[in-house]
């Protein structure tokens, strides 16, 4: 973590007020003045603001199930931050783990916690993602067997890697990924002759979305550590 960001999320300074602390010679990390914002620290080294030690505030991990007409950012842009629907103190410190498109519903995870978020998103964990879509064609059997195989998206060198889909009628499907390409699901169906009516994320991982729409609720210990295993 960054020291000013350290700083910020020990104190209730902002990032230009933790910046001019560090320039003026307050902070120390492990015994030395340290004069540099940009300096990586960790939760074991010894850091003091003119004498006092610091200690972060604890992590936080939140799931919200996103509205249709929001968007995964933290500041209103042409629509909405679904950050509105949180009723927190320093929103400013969190972070969306794996963004939606303003029309797609469903599960969203929101942490200040970079590590754990990156587990979650790095190609290399595969972390499973279930959606329900609906289509405005019937899915066919060829169209079945690609997404097994992988399908060649349109600018991209590679197959996908294979995806599972569950029948739930013939327009609706679950549709279960392990990597996050940009638009990927109406990428997918787009490559097949399909189009994507409507898309929601039901799950993420080991985590079921199980609230209303516009709601959150905070992450249990046993979802949180699901995600490191």
């Amino acid at each position: 973590m960054r020291l000013d960001k350290f700083i910020c999320k020990s104190t209730n300074l902002t990032k230009i007020e933790a910046s001019q602390r560090i320039h003026l010679g307050e902070v120390r990390v492990n015994g030395d003045i340290a004069n540099n914002e940009a300096t990586q620290v960790h939760e074991n080294n010894i850091i003091l603001l003119n004498g006092n030690p610091l200690k972060t505030r604890p992590f936080r991990y939140i799931m919200m199930h996103k509205p249709a007409g929001t968007i995964c950012s933290n500041i209103d842009e042409v629509y909405p931050s679904l950050f509105n629907y949180l009723d927190l103190e320093n929103v400013a410190e969190l972070h969306i783990v794996g963004r939606l498109d303003v029309d797609t519903t469903g599960m969203v995870l929101i942490s200040d916690d970079g590590r754990w978020s990156f587990n979650i998103t790095r190609p290399s964990q595969h972390c499973s993602k279930v959606y329900r879509v609906g289509l405005s064609k019937k899915i066919t059997e060829d169209a079945r067997s690609l997404f097994k195989r992988g399908i060649q998206l349109q600018g991209e060198p590679q197959l996908t890697l294979p995806a599972h889909l569950e029948l739930i009628t013939p327009t609706e499907v679950l549709l279960s990924l392990t990597e996050g390409k940009f638009h990927q699901v109406k990428r997918m169906f787009a490559a097949v002759g399909n189009r994507v009516l409507s898309l929601h994320r039901e799950k993420i991982g080991e985590v079921s979305l199980d609230i209303k729409t516009g709601q959150w609720r905070d992450l249990t210990n046993d979802e949180i550590q699901s995600f490191t295993k």
